[in-house]
C-alpha cells in the first residue's frame, strides 16, 4: 500500500485505541510519514492541546468525507 495521505491531511480514526484514550471516528492531522505505510498521527482537544500523538499504519485511518459531522468528547486517558 503506497502513502495515500500527506504532511497536515486530517485523517479519522478507524479503530478504538484504548490505551491513548482515543475512539474509531476521532480526527487526527498527519505530522509525519514513514515508508511503507506508517503515519505519525496527532490528536489534538478541542482547546489545541495535544490529546495523543501515534505511529498508525495506513490502514488504521481513513480519510475524511464531505458528509461526516464532528462532535466533541471528552479524552479518555487510561495512560
Amino acid at each position: 500500500m503506497s502513502l495515500d495521505f500527506k504532511t497536515l491531511d486530517t485523517v479519522v480514526l478507524l479503530r478504538d485505541m484504548s490505551p491513548h484514550g482515543l475512539r474509531s471516528g476521532d480526527l487526527g492531522a498527519v505530522v509525519e510519514m514513514y515508508e511503507p505505510d506508517g503515519l505519525e498521527v496527532e490528536f489534538v482537544t478541542a482547546s489545541g492541546r495535544t490529546g495523543a500523538l501515534v505511529t498508525l499504519k495506513i490502514s488504521d485511518v481513513g480519510r475524511v468525507a464531505d458528509d461526516d459531522l464532528v462532535a466533541v468528547r471528552s479524552l479518555d486517558c487510561k495512560a
